[in-house]
């Protein structure tokens, strides 16, 4: 059974890359997206687009994660639960870059994010076949099968394309409503080009934004909850309704 003993993730991430390092008693080293700067290491994270950031990482900076992978008994896990979400670029999956070789890299997807199934803890993990392996084992003895209803979900929900396009639609036009108001609120637009979320700074901590949009009924999340380099930051998600949107919008610009 592979065992991580140091797990890599971004500099700015969800949390749960940190958490499950932690969990499994790893050393966890937070890291750029250039691979040229990492550390010797088990495993490294990758996220893209990001979520916090929504930072659509470039082919040249996957080829470099997977030369990283390839340079040794390493494992590259890429989480790609956003990528079915373009919008001023167009994420792709790493396994476009592998030319077939899935040596020693797994991807991610969830279904909460696709097809709007939070709650069903739907999603999958594909790639290198010995980790799948693996995985299917420890997942198998822990009793973590995915239920037949739940398997049954997916099926019909990865059978259709239209619903994912559609609400990526969604995501964009809500984007850009929500980018003008905080343009002319006076807030930087940092990244965003894919995803759910917008990432967005001010000149004043992270906190302070918080108040700012909460003073305006406006649910907002701290950066510094993805990591310390995020405290200047803030993340806006893009999951309310239009209705909503356009309210937020509203009080935005009303200051």
């Amino acid at each position: 059974m592979l065992e991580s003993n140091k797990v890599l993730i971004p500099k700015i991430a969800y949390p749960s890359y940190q958490v499950s390092g932690l969990i499994s008693k790893s050393e966890v080293v937070e890291v750029d997206i250039d691979s040229n700067t990492w550390p010797e290491a088990d495993l490294a994270w990758v996220n893209t687009p990001s979520n916090p950031t929504g930072r659509v990482h470039s082919e040249a900076e996957l080829h470099g994660n997977i030369a990283w992978a390839r340079s040794g008994s390493k494992v590259l896990a890429v989480d790609e639960c956003y990528v079915p979400f373009p919008d001023s670029k167009k994420p792709i999956s790493i396994f476009s870059l592998t030319k077939g070789d899935n040596r020693n890299i797994i991807a991610a997807h969830s279904l909460s994010k696709r097809s709007n199934l939070a709650g069903y803890r739907a999603g999958f993990i594909f790639g290198d076949p010995r980790i799948i392996n693996q995985l299917l084992e420890v997942r198998k003895h822990l009793g973590l099968m995915v239920p037949l209803p739940v398997q049954a979900a997916m099926v019909a929900a990865l059978s259709d394309e239209t619903h994912v396009h559609e609400q990526a639609a969604r995501y964009v036009a809500r984007r850009k409503v929500l980018v003008a108001a905080l343009t002319a609120a006076g807030f930087t637009i940092d990244f965003s080009e894919a995803g759910l979320y917008i990432w967005c700074s001010r000149s004043e901590s992270d906190w302070e934004m918080v108040a700012w949009f909460a003073d305006r009924g406006i649910l907002t999340t701290p950066g510094s909850f993805y990591g310390q380099a995020g405290k200047n930051c803030l993340r806006i998600s893009l999951t309310a309704t239009d209705k909503n949107i356009n309210a937020a919008a509203d009080r935005i610009r009303q200051g």
